[in-house]
């Protein structure tokens, strides 16, 4: 049974006085065919930064997918449930594809729920346990506890017989190591001018 989530969301009435627009169980939840109890509950969607507050539109009110658009953000609830309801049987990649994800699923580890995103993820967890596995190294995460994700391939384990309920709040982020690469290819372009006025002159004598 996916918990529910209570949004209150608000807003402006005509003469710009705030108001509570809306008090209710959140409608936007997808939970996995191909991966049954594991659920997602998008809260609310930013498309920039800074961001709007204008209108009253729900900004989740659209198809849920994983990552945020660019300098966006999103507030989500994730359930996952127990391992052993899902890591025999459900098809964990087909998961990813049904949130426009296959591009982060890591296709070369064993670990079906390993994968990266070009985001910063705050990680609250709400209820229960879960364990949060990098490449090298895993730790375990209770109820208030944090994890602060940097772009990092991770994967998520529930040894409990309990789901475990998380707040994410994902921030589009630059990929890690494009900077780097930018400031490489930089480095080299004036280099190979070089090169070429140098033969240029060359040619002169």
């Amino acid at each position: 049974m996916v918990w529910k989530i209570r949004r209150v969301l608000t807003g402006h009435d005509s003469d710009g006085k705030s108001i509570i627009l809306t008090d209710g169980i959140a409608p936007n939840v997808l939970e996995m065919e191909s991966m049954p109890g594991l659920a997602l509950t998008d809260l609310w969607e930013t498309k920039g930064a800074p961001a709007s507050n204008e209108g009253n539109a729900d900004a989740a009110e659209r198809k849920v997918h994983l990552e945020p658009p660019r300098n966006g953000t999103i507030l989500r609830i994730v359930e996952f449930p127990p391992d052993s309801q899902w890591r025999q049987s459900a098809d964990a990649r087909k998961a990813f594809n049904s949130i426009g994800a296959g591009h982060a699923s890591d296709k070369h580890s064993d670990d079906p729920m390993m994968h990266k995103t070009s985001t910063v993820d705050y990680i609250i967890v709400l209820k229960g346990e879960i364990w949060a596995i990098m490449d090298k190294g895993e730790t375990l995460l209770k109820a208030g506890d944090i994890l602060v994700q940097r772009g990092t391939n991770h994967s998520w384990s529930v040894r409990t017989n309990e789901p475990c309920v998380v707040a994410a709040v994902l921030v589009s982020a630059k990929p890690v190591g494009k900077s780097k690469r930018k400031a490489a290819a930089k480095k080299k372009g004036p280099a190979k001018k070089s090169k070429k006025k140098a033969a240029k002159k060359k040619g002169r004598r």
